[in-house]
């Protein structure tokens, strides 16, 4: 089992930029794929962006596509997403996710919510106009 604790989270302007990090508990995180998601007031959770064991793969939602970065790091057991050009739609609580996959060469992304395993609590992301 993994927890996940995201942090990074809070209010920026318009065309301003924020970093989330997600940490993970325990030794296997390099064989878990990982996912960020969204989910604004009164809407359903959506993907933003996912990063396969190793980090080779990467895809995101075009909504974020060319603003916002997802990276990991094995060693520290941490993803991180990295959003630039932040525009008041991007407000939502942020979710870091992880999906078992039990090796560290899967190149495979994913993307719809019921695919993840575990999920952390969420960090609010607020962008003011």
């Amino acid at each position: 089992q993994v927890q996940l604790v995201e942090s990074g989270g809070g209010l920026v302007q318009a065309g301003g930029s924020l970093s989330l990090s997600c940490a993970a508990s325990g030794r296997v995180f390099s064989t878990y794929a990982m996912g960020w998601f969204r989910q604004a007031p009164g809407l359903e959770r959506e993907f933003v962006a996912a990063i396969s064991t190793s980090g080779t793969s990467t895809t995101y939602a075009d909504s974020v596509k060319g603003r916002f970065t997802i990276s990991r790091d094995n060693a520290k057991n941490t993803v991180y997403l990295r959003m630039n050009s932040l525009k008041p739609e991007d407000t939502a609580v942020y979710y870091c996710a992880a999906k078992r996959r039990g090796t560290v060469y899967s190149p495979t992304v994913y993307i719809r919510v019921g695919e993840y395993d575990y999920w952390g609590q969420g960090t609010q992301v607020t962008v003011s106009s």
